[in-house]
């Protein structure tokens, strides 16, 4: 009887070290993802951000751009098939390929080099981020199980810590840029030699990326405990690939918060273009893009890590999202009605002041919309995420093809409207969402 009591009371303990072993795992999981994410867009956000100015001629690094959100909306719609096939470690280690030889194909730019690697990088990102969601997510759920911690507070911790950190990247980046680039003249190009070096030091850095990523666990839960088939037919892939693409589009819940989704590629795409070159460079000149999109990224960076911490459910993302969306209309109503380029102290402060507001927006929009995903989507997280993609892109294609040919203030008013469609959609599904909960709980 001392012996199966004494076996009773020490076998908790084995379950405890277990789960404690776990858990150290997958927060070690979460803080190597966000570096290898760090490292990984440090390198090419810095890239996007030049491409428009050392890839000038005949527009190159804008129609490079274009084309790859074009491609990265295309295979988003197909991207949650081969994560599910992958696995999303694999899908995360195959994605960074594309950021690797797209950052090559700018030390020798030309229509060969740079169109080709703009199509495989469309592929690669739609695979990359499918596979961040689904890994995040996955990792957020074990903890919260195996923690005995509310599920929806990991997911926006989690979301917060990887937002928070990647946000910073924008700092990195374009410190580093200005810093190589300092003794280098306007409209320089790819080809002259601080931009060589410059690209040569970024592709160490991914390459550096892609290297931690082999160090993450495989975390695919739900998807490598199903049995894999030892082959597949030509008709059942293409049945596979149709219901990818299409059955997302069926749930309600998707349909609601599309707009959502598109805005945060607009306001994206609304900083890398129009923001930097029709608000920045006038008031501050080429060498103030640096320093404001720094100050852009420390606002994003602190703002992603505050709102994870005070993410747990569906309310509270709600209330989050109406406050980092705030910040954005009173730029946006700032531009249309009152905004002009200022000169002297205040030339400098107000692209400065933007910067930060929208930076604030931007790390309200990605955790919470990330964390939503995660708290909705538990059954088909991979097409929820590639969802995600597809309107982001297609978001950010149409603002680079459009750029060109349209106003700052026409610009800012479609916003503007795209943000206030967004928010409508987005309240009636938060409400749809509480009023099946309720129901749920009555009925139990």
């Amino acid at each position: 009887m001392g012996i199966s009591d004494s076996l009773e009371e020490t076998s908790p303990l084995v379950d405890l070290n277990v789960s404690s072993d776990r858990a150290k795992s997958q927060t070690r999981d979460v803080h190597i993802l966000s570096l290898a994410f760090l490292l990984v867009f440090s390198a090419y956000g810095a890239v996007q951000n030049l491409e428009s100015t050392v890839n000038d001629e005949g527009d190159l690094g804008t129609i490079s751009l274009g084309i790859l959100y074009v491609s990265f909306m295309v295979f988003s719609f197909f991207a949650s098939l081969v994560v599910r096939k992958l696995g999303s470690k694999y899908s995360l280690l195959l994605g960074t390929t594309g950021y690797w030889l797209f950052t090559a194909a700018n030390l020798k730019p030309n229509w060969y080099t740079m169109i080709p690697a703009s199509v495989y990088m469309g592929f690669c990102a739609s695979i990359i981020w499918v596979g961040q969601g689904t890994y995040l997510t996955s990792t957020a759920r074990s903890h919260a199980r195996d923690c005995n911690i509310h599920e929806g507070t990991v997911i926006g911790n989690f979301n917060g810590e990887f937002w928070g950190i990647y946000a910073t990247h924008q700092i990195i980046g374009n410190l580093l840029a200005l810093f190589l680039l300092k003794d280098g003249k306007e409209g320089d190009s790819a080809g002259s030699s601080g931009a060589t070096v410059l690209f040569f030091v970024f592709l160490c850095i991914l390459t550096i990326g892609c290297i931690l990523m082999c160090f993450l666990h495989k975390r695919d839960g739900r998807v490598e405990d199903q049995p894999k088939e030892a082959s597949i037919s030509c008709f059942s892939y293409a049945v596979s690939l149709a219901r990818s693409v299409v059955t997302p589009l069926l749930d309600v819940r998707i349909l609601l918060i599309i707009p959502l989704f598109a805005y945060s590629g607009l306001q994206q795409a609304f900083v890398w273009s129009e923001f930097t070159k029709k608000i920045v460079k006038p008031a501050m000149g080429e060498s103030g893009i640096g320093g404001s999109m720094a100050i852009y990224g420390a606002a994003d960076a602190i703002c992603s890590l505050v709102a994870g911490r005070l993410t747990s459910s569906v309310s509270s993302v709600t209330w989050i999202i109406v406050g980092g969306s705030s910040a954005h209309a009173i730029i946006l109503l700032w531009i249309l009605l009152t905004y002009s380029t200022a000169s002297g102290v205040l030339g400098t402060v107000y692209p400065l002041l933007m910067a930060a507001a929208l930076g604030i927006g931007d790390g309200v929009l990605m955790t919470q919309i990330n964390a939503l995903l995660g708290m909705l989507f538990k059954h088909d997280m991979e097409g929820a995420f590639a969802q995600l993609k597809v309107w982001q892109s297609l978001s950010i294609a149409v603002i680079f093809f459009l750029t060109p040919y349209i106003s700052l203030h026409l610009m800012a008013a479609i916003m503007l409207t795209a943000l206030c469609l967004a928010l409508a959609s987005f309240f009636i599904l938060t409400l749809k969402v509480v009023k099946a909960s309720s129901s749920h709980l009555s009925e139990a």
